[in-house]
């Protein structure tokens, strides 16, 4: 009797009214006796059985989505069945115990939504960067191809070339200068290995002398007249070396610094005329060529580009004219002083006059470091 009973409760539809409360049905006392059954059978399982089935039935049970509403009564028609997956909305889950709706929210559209747009944006910067990488790789190819060509046509005499004479010739003229002065550095640095052994070979001859006028004393004036005129020759010989080491370091300076600058602006408007050049016989072979609206536009272009290469090419032609007119004048003042120096520092060392090789070195500000000077401290070296 009691299956009969729960049988026909399970097949039984359970009507649902507004405000989610379980209908009535006076005209079935089955359904009453049903309930009461459940109820005794729930009393006698326990509480910690009846908490497991609620775990498992939220677990296991039917997904909201798929699950359908029945608005009608028994028996009522399916136009009363609403499936829940087109209802909007956060999904809600219905306690019968407490007679409430429980909102089941959740946050992980919202982080997928903020990842998704963080990825997005990062993709969009990325592909950004690449499109400009691939614009100036674009431009690099074809400006280097536009020189290579124009290099080549004017090796093979096939091709023009913009010529300042007179610009040609004072660049010559610089590297011709520019190679003998480091001649003149090389020569220098030299003499002063050469002259610095001498005074280092003079300093310990003098120290044996001086010895050994001590050891023998039937030679003790002689050798100590030869250790004395040994200590000033290598007194006058490290007064001599500062001079020449001046003199070294500013033709260094004036050779490797001040001329090498001037030749890489020289590099820089010789590249500029290739370019130039380059851009120029690109427009005047497309002015030869028809002159349809594609011919048209791409002779604009090349007028824009002959422009641009046109105005870089004279503004470095001004900076490489200016800056060889300062380097001349720079270049005979500092010869012009650095020449003194080495002509009367020579002239008194050699004529033994100790007074007018120091004062040379006074009048040109050089300061002589004491011995032992470029050594690092014993504190420097722990």
């Amino acid at each position: 009797m009691t299956d009969s009973i729960m049988s026909k409760a399970a097949t039984m539809e359970i009507p649902i009214n507004s405000n989610g409360d379980t209908g009535t049905l006076p005209e079935d006392d089955s359904l009453e006796q049903a309930a009461k059954l459940q109820w005794s059978l729930n009393e006698k399982v326990g509480s910690s059985r009846g908490t497991r089935d609620l775990q498992q039935v939220m677990v296991s049970g039917p997904n909201l989505n798929e699950t359908n509403i029945v608005s009608g009564g028994y028996g009522g028609t399916a136009e009363g069945i609403i499936p829940t997956s087109s209802i909007k909305g956060p999904a809600v889950c219905y306690n019968s115990e407490f007679n409430k709706r429980i909102p089941v929210t959740g946050i992980g559209s919202g982080m997928h939504h903020s990842s998704s747009s963080s990825s997005m944006t990062a993709e969009e910067a990325t592909r950004g960067v690449a499109v400009e990488k691939l614009e100036l790789m674009k431009k690099w190819g074809l400006n280097t191809y536009k020189c290579t060509k124009q290099m080549i046509s004017e090796r093979f005499g096939r091709g023009s070339r913009t010529v300042d004479l007179e610009l040609e010739a004072q660049i010559e003229v610089l590297r011709d200068t520019k190679r003998k002065y480091e001649n003149v550095l090389r020569l220098a640095r030299a003499l002063t290995n050469h002259f610095y052994s001498m005074v280092q070979t003079q300093h310990a001859l003098g120290d044996t002398f001086a010895d050994l006028s001590q050891k023998s004393p039937e030679l003790r004036d002689e050798f100590g007249y030869n250790a004395e005129t040994q200590k000033l020759l290598c007194k006058n010989g490290e007064t001599l070396l500062g001079a020449i080491n001046f003199f070294v370091s500013s033709i260094n300076t004036l050779v490797n610094k001040t001329m090498e600058d001037t030749l890489m602006t020289i590099k820089m408007y010789e590249n500029a005329r290739l370019e130039f050049d380059a851009y120029r016989s690109d427009l005047e072979e497309l002015s030869m060529g028809p002159r349809d609206a594609v011919a048209m536009a791409r002779i604009d272009t090349a007028q824009q580009q002959y422009q641009v290469h046109k105005d870089k090419y004279e503004r470095l032609r001004s900076d490489v004219t200016i800056k060889l007119k300062f380097l001349e004048e720079n270049k005979v003042k500092v010869m012009h002083k650095q020449l003194l120096l080495f002509h009367n520092a020579i002239s008194a060392y050699f004529a033994g006059n100790q007074q007018q090789l120091e004062q040379t070195l006074k009048q040109f500000n050089i300061k002589l470091r004491p011995p032992g000077a470029d050594k690092p401290s014993w504190l420097e070296e722990q």
